[in-house]
């Protein structure tokens, strides 16, 4: 079966329901586990050069143009409508016009949060424990434990132990009323 006809069964197939074109289409990235959640459609360009690590968390719309390799570590969570563009094609349209396309790979550390709506463009790599905020278009590095956004991506702040303490009374008080 070819990824195209493994994409298409997946986007068409009943989620909540049968695993099975899901399943299917896991066989074609390069590393994936059982425990991943990705919600259809979903599209990408070849499956092989994507490995995603454990407890991955994929909502609707998701576009991988894996012509190099992209790395998603564990526990990475990904909104609506994220893209991520591996290839590149030069600025100069009479080299462009060559049909020249090249590429470089993105890797997304551990614990990093990328919310609807962003790009990430090639060659770039998001440090362990990130947030990429809604909307944002991501052309450079993000460093580790960052809340980042904006157009172009920009670090906003630090995500330190002040914003811990907050989440987690705010768990406790929505877990145990």
């Amino acid at each position: 079966m070819q990824i195209r006809q493994a994409l298409k069964d997946f986007n068409q197939s009943d989620y909540w329901i049968d695993r099975k074109p899901l399943d299917s289409l896991r066989s074609f990235f390069h590393q994936s586990y059982p425990d991943l959640s990705l919600i259809p459609p979903f599209y990408c360009d070849h499956g092989k050069n994507i490995s995603i690590g454990r407890h991955f968390q994929g909502n609707m719309g998701i576009v991988i143009l894996d012509e190099a390799q992209v790395t998603i570590g564990n526990d990475v969570f990904m909104g609506p409508n994220v893209s991520l563009y591996t290839p590149i094609h030069p600025l100069s349209a009479s080299i462009r016009n060559k049909d020249l396309e090249m590429a470089r790979p993105i890797v997304i550390e551990d614990s990093v949060w990328i919310a609807g709506n962003v790009i990430i463009n090639a060659g770039v790599t998001i440090k362990k424990g990130s947030v990429i905020g809604s909307g944002s278009v991501v052309t450079h590095d993000i460093p580790e434990g960052v809340f980042a956004a904006g157009n172009p991506c920009r670090v906003i702040r630090k995500i330190d132990e002040k914003e811990n303490d907050i989440w987690q009374r705010l768990y406790k008080e929505y877990h145990c009323g």
